[in-house]
């Protein structure tokens, strides 16, 4: 165990140890919390004080395309018992609606002195949909066994978020960041209120899944951001460079098209119900050789002044502690075993099946004979998987960690390989790490199982989660000791049902697609 990490840290990670998933039984006594805002008014649960659907902002709807303001004041107070609207979006996340500024908290006490870390987490869906109201999502775990305060957040996407109009029409300023704004408005919040809740606003981690963990590593280097969070952690998400302003205009274009507006009319889109302006989502983008239209943060020398991390890390983010993970099979979650894709895959069409999804300018018939050289037990199938992980998914984890690493700021990287038994099939697909770093193994939905394998890499990787958000550190005592990431020996921490260090994992497939390019997917 390495220095610094102090008895709660150790406590909390024996509690994750002995983890067992169990029932919510909600009572029904209730709790009363001052915000600056006003008074909240939220429930008392196994222990747990939780407060859903807290307002952080206001409605965005007379807002379309703009920044986000701060909720007026009330007096009051208001209930905070049920999870709010999600953001509008293709797909089903439950209720939705243009007023989605909300946040969710659990936390142990509401005493101010509790001086609690804090938990932040950013949902995925890339840019263009998700929610935290889902059972994965939930901070129970968490904030019983670790002793923190969780915070999940829901904001705007799509084009209600990254919309970029500025080119198009000065009176949007803010629109090609707008759903990176809701974020910061968020932190904000927690830094305002937290303490409230139990909270220290001075030790506040975030982390986030896929889309996630990109606006966290975009937000790293947002000067509204600075200050506002202490630790980062991505899981498999990445923001290596952000969209440029002339391509996300010209994606702004092919939208509006696609939506009968002229771009000298761009007052009609406030006009529009929302559902027509989620239908709109369907055209083809003009970038991308494939796929609905990208939306995502903008390089728009406003809001967001560089790219994260190109042509290096970001300085703005270099201070703060940084983990990285992704999983070991990413792209099993993407591409499925019955698509197109891999249907009746052998090595005679395996190299034009990849060219599409490699995502990198590379001779498909020369990362076909490096992999068979690599791995020559390996069939079909799991190059095919192997090799779009490491060339889409899995690479810009890599440049990242490089550029932290060649800063000197401080990273920790992980990889998970815990294969679930009741789908060993699927190896380790993009998500498995939402249940194992919450705990919520036995909700809904969750890829892990619920057996002893799934208790002892859950609780391993909450056990990490929690010491990092304490110290900035996630070294404690089920772990063997986590080295900084350097470029020396590219110490990776493999979780699974236990754990332990590799230097430079899957080094020969970092290699060769360094011998390429890489361009961020939808930038």
């Amino acid at each position: 165990m390495s220095g610094g990490v102090d008895r709660r840290t150790v406590l909390a990670a024996a509690a994750a140890a002995t983890w067992m998933p169990s029932p919510l039984r909600a009572a029904p006594a209730s709790v009363l919390v001052r915000t600056r805002s006003g008074p909240i008014r939220g429930l008392v649960e196994d222990g747990l004080h939780v407060f859903r659907g807290i307002r952080y902002g206001q409605d965005t709807r007379p807002r379309r395309f703009l920044a986000p303001l701060a909720p007026p004041p009330w007096q009051d107070p208001v209930a905070a018992t049920d999870f709010a609207p999600s953001c509008p979006q293709k797909g089903s996340v439950g209720a939705t609606s243009e007023d989605c500024l909300f946040l969710n908290v659990w936390t142990p006490g509401v005493s101010t002195a509790a001086r609690r870390p804090v938990m932040v987490y950013i949902h995925g869906g890339a840019y263009s949909t998700g929610s935290v109201v889902t059972p994965l999502n939930d901070g129970r775990h968490l904030a019983a066994q670790g002793d923190v305060v969780v915070v999940t957040v829901n904001h705007r996407l799509n084009a209600l978020g990254y919309l970029y109009l500025a080119r198009l029409d000065p009176r949007f300023p803010d629109s090609g960041n707008a759903g990176q704004l809701d974020l910061i408005l968020a932190l904000q919040w927690v830094r305002d209120n937290v303490a409230a809740f139990g909270g220290d606003p001075g030790k506040v981690m975030v982390f986030g899944q896929s889309g996630g963990g990109a606006k966290i590593a975009t937000l790293m280097g947002t000067p509204a951001a600075r200050g506002l969070f202490h630790r980062a952690t991505t899981m498999s998400g990445q923001q290596v460079t952000a969209s440029g302003p002339l391509n996300a205009t010209m994606r702004a274009r092919a939208y509006l098209d696609r939506l009968g507006i002229d771009p000298s009319r761009l007052e009609r889109l406030g006009e529009l119900p929302v559902q027509r302006l989620i239908e709109g989502l369907d055209v083809s983008d003009p970038i991308l050789p494939s796929g609905g239209v990208y939306f995502g943060p903008v390089l728009d020398q406003h809001i967001l002044l560089r790219h994260p991390f190109y042509p290096d890390a970001n300085p703005q983010g270099l201070p703060i502690p940084m983990m990285l993970g992704n999983m070991h099979d990413e792209t099993r979650a993407f591409i499925g075993e019955g698509s197109a894709a891999v249907r009746g895959l052998d090595w005679d069409n395996l190299a034009a099946r990849l060219a599409p999804e490699l995502r990198v300018d590379i001779l498909p018939d020369y990362v076909v004979s490096r992999y068979r050289t690599f791995y020559p037990r390996h069939t079909p199938l799991e190059i095919f998987y192997a090799a779009t992980t490491a060339s889409r998914s899995w690479r810009g984890q890599v440049i990242e960690a490089e550029e932290r690493a060649k800063a000197g700021a401080p990273a920790f990287v992980y990889q998970v390989d815990y294969v679930s038994p009741q789908a060993p099939m699927r190896g380790t697909p993009h998500g498995m790490d939402i249940p194992l770093a919450f705990g919520t193994i036995d909700a809904p939905g969750s890829p892990s199982g619920t057996g002893p394998a799934a208790r002892a890499a859950s609780a391993i990787m909450m056990g990490a989660y929690l010491a990092f958000a304490r110290s900035g550190d996630p070294n404690h005592s089920g772990l063997p000791h986590w080295p900084k990431y350097d470029l020396s020996k590219r110490a990776t921490m493999i979780f699974d049902r236990a754990a332990h260090v590799e230097n430079d994992p899957r080094r020969a497939e970092r290699l060769l697609f360094a011998q390429v390019p890489y361009i961020q997917p939808g930038t």
